[in-house]
């Protein structure tokens, strides 16, 4: 991920905003990460509402789903 200084950032934002259409670039403030600059359609994608794993398994939504049973012969172990 490209880095500038906030220095950097204040004498060429255009190159910043260059340098953005690439990925995400991160400002720094005396050395340290502070700011991130991203284009509005990557922020929208890691903005978009996301539903969580959990829903996806509900099966909230009745979908029907056809299978055929399947019979396992499993046999015990001898201990």
């Amino acid at each position: 991920m490209p880095t500038i200084s906030s220095r950097q950032f204040n004498q060429d934002v255009s190159a910043a905003k260059r340098a953005a259409t690439d990925g995400p670039v991160v400002i720094t403030d005396r050395g340290e990460p502070a700011f991130v600059l991203l284009t509005i359609d990557e922020y929208r994608r890691l903005d978009e509402p996301r539903v969580d794993i959990v829903h996806r398994l509900s099966m909230e939504d009745e979908i029907e789903i056809e299978f055929d049973a399947v019979s396992l012969d499993l046999k015990h172990p001898e201990l």
